[in-house]
């Protein structure tokens, strides 16, 4: 028989990484013969579409939306302390408090130092789930630190990419740096931009591509400001031809495209909390060599050679690696070599059968329970 999974998340067309995330994990559920149902939060409604089988607006009916989730075998809740309502998102305690079936909570962010409410939210959550999971062994010890969680309860599963490997190999013309994602600060690519700037007088630069849209919140909030600004300092640094902003919101296709023509990924990123970056397991994925900071994820994921780490906010440090891969011999194709290795363990097919395999041993465990019930009443 086949699994019956619901899932509690954002789903597209909501454009942000969990949404994505969503997308593809259930996607790949169902290629794998589970029937999927996602309860999408939405700030307004829209036609149902499968596999979405009800919304959860601002404000909404939790006793609904656990009812509808019930119908499943197990829930699955992506949590991220900002696509919930309330503060830190704590509305979503009033819907897998009501829920009977076992819960998997999978954790997109796990702080070291959190607010007093966002730990109680997290906290709370975790002792309504039947199973956590993590992306990395680092959000996986900071639960068991921080938050003194059972480490037999938490599972580690990465966050999963599609096979977007290349024949390796040198390509005609300037190489190409590609950073993408939602464009919001904290991004830093103004550190890139300076790096660039540096790296001038030592080799001929590289084409800087800057892929997506401004981060539909951050727009709300400030408009286009980050963008603008960055444009800006792009002519003040005489970076222009190098330099090239792409404001689209490409489809997964069109971006596995872009990726593919990359020569090195760029990520150089303000935070040093983040353990899950969508992003970073793309570009390992597809086989690309990577420069980043010393997120933690980018540590873990990086450590056997896909790529090279700098300090945050360091321009002179981004120049001197961007010049390191671009131009010393064979450390490019090293650090490709290293990530398509990687690859294997973090395609969609992979994750599939972990989450599968998770949901079907608390399944069986629920179901011993129930057994255990009925024949002592």
């Amino acid at each position: 028989m086949a699994q019956r999974i619901g899932i509690l998340s954002t789903y597209p067309s909501t454009q942000c990484g969990i949404a994505t995330f969503c997308e593809a994990l259930a996607d790949q559920l169902v290629e794998d013969g589970a029937e999927v149902g996602v309860v999408r939060l939405v700030d307004a409604p829209e036609p149902l579409r499968p596999p979405v089988v009800h919304q959860w607006l601002p404000g909404g009916d939790a006793a609904a939306v656990a009812a509808v989730l019930d119908t499943y075998d197990v829930v699955v809740v992506q949590h991220e302390y900002g696509i919930f309502g309330g503060p830190d998102g704590q509305d979503v305690l009033d819907v897998v408090a009501r829920l009977r079936v076992p819960v998997i909570t999978v954790t997109h962010t796990v702080l070291t130092d959190p607010t007093l409410n966002q730990r109680r939210v997290l906290a709370r959550l975790v002792d309504h789930s039947d199973a956590v999971v993590t992306m990395t062994r680092t959000a996986k010890d900071r639960l068991v630190a921080g938050w003194r969680v059972d480490p037999r309860r938490v599972s580690v599963i990465p966050h999963g990419a599609v096979d977007n490997r290349s024949a390796s190999g040198a390509r005609a013309g300037r190489p190409v740096v590609l950073t993408w994602g939602l464009l919001s600060e904290g991004k830093g690519i103004e550190w890139a931009l300076h790096a660039l700037a540096d790296l001038r007088d030592r080799t001929e630069l590289p084409r800087y591509r800057v892929v997506g849209q401004t981060h539909p919140r951050v727009r709300e909030r400030e408009g286009e400001a980050y963008r603008e600004g960055l444009v800006e300092l792009t002519r003040r640094l005489g970076l222009t031809d190098s330099v090239e902003f792409d404001a689209r919101y490409l489809s997964g296709p069109e971006l596995r495209e872009v990726v593919r023509h990359a020569d090195v990924v760029l990520l150089p990123y303000d935070s040093l909390e983040q353990v899950t970056s969508g992003v970073l397991t793309e570009a390992v994925a597809a086989g690309k060599p990577v420069i980043s900071t010393r997120f933690p994820h980018a540590v873990e994921l990086l450590a056997d050679g896909a790529g090279a780490l700098v300090p945050r906010r360091d321009p002179a440090a981004l120049a001197d690696a961007l010049e390191h891969v671009l131009t010393g011999p064979g450390v490019a194709g090293r650090m490709a070599a290293a990530s398509r290795s990687a690859a294997a363990t973090l395609l969609w097919p992979a994750v599939s059968r972990a989450y599968l395999d998770l949901a079907a041993s608390l399944v069986s465990v629920s179901s011993l329970v129930r057994a255990d019930v009925r024949s002592a009443v």
